[in-house]
């Protein structure tokens, strides 16, 4: 049994393919990609699985940013908070955690209790707490995202609470003289300042991170001052298309 899982994201597009319980094959392609180059119209988006280079499977899922705009044929259909807590599940073994999965436009908290989502918090309003501000960021300090992650040490401290203010917050800061260190720990801080009011009522247990800013080294280091234990999953960017894998195992 052959299945397939498709997180159509803001940023990327992740697919991964499941057979007999386990991940075969990962890959991800850009967003505006995918849509270019791997998809055609008629009446409405749809995928050209051959050209994709995924057309034998048995069972599709598909999740995401884009998932009610791309007509995948007889593919089933699932929310990403649901993507997202089956994939954690399949990567951990676990039954009970929180999840912090943070995208390139949104943030999502999962808690989940033998199995079952049992709590959430949102936040796809501002992207000042997600991965496309740390990128924007990145490029205002012409280095790379792995560089970024790597400073938590004496952040300069950044206030504004928009993603645009805040790009222009931060070249005053490199015009005072600040350290390029102490800048990208800012960065990093701040992204942690806006998450900790989605975490607040999560605080003390065992937090699951998944998603691009995963592998931010600075966060992790912030987040273990308000949990107990903190795992990176072995996959965070494909997550939400384990999932979906998962979920299609479950309900063949």
């Amino acid at each position: 049994m052959r299945i397939l899982g498709i997180d159509l994201g803001s940023r990327f597009v992740k697919v991964a393919l499941m057979e007999e319980g386990i991940i075969k094959e990962k890959f991800k392609i850009s967003t505006v990609k995918f849509y270019k180059e791997y998809c055609r119209f008629d009446g409405r988006l749809k995928v050209d699985f051959k050209r994709l280079g995924v057309s034998d499977f048995d069972i599709g899922v598909s999740t995401g940013y884009g998932r009610n705009n791309v007509d995948i044929e007889s593919f089933r259909i699932i929310n990403e908070l649901k993507a997202h807590a089956y994939g954690a599940i399949y990567q951990t073994n676990l039954k009970d955690f929180i999840l912090l999965d943070v995208g390139g436009q949104d943030v999502k908290v999962i808690k989940v209790e033998k199995g079952i989502l049992t709590d959430l918090e949102l936040n796809d309003k501002c992207a000042a707490s997600c991965g496309r501000y740390l990128e924007n960021m990145a490029k205002i300090l012409e280095t790379n995202l792995d560089d970024l992650s790597s400073f938590f040490k004496d952040p300069v401290e950044l206030n504004s609470t928009c993603a645009v203010f805040s790009e222009s917050e931060l070249i005053g800061k490199i015009a005072e003289g600040h350290s390029f260190e102490s800048l990208c720990a800012g960065v990093n801080y701040s992204l942690y300042n806006r998450l900790r009011p989605l975490l607040s009522k999560f605080k003390g247990r065992l937090l699951l991170l998944s998603g691009g800013v995963a592998k931010n080294r600075a966060l992790i280091e912030y987040l273990k001052q308000d949990f107990d234990e903190i795992k990176v999953l072995g996959d965070p960017d494909f997550n939400g298309a384990i999932g979906c894998c998962y979920f299609g195992s479950l309900k063949r």
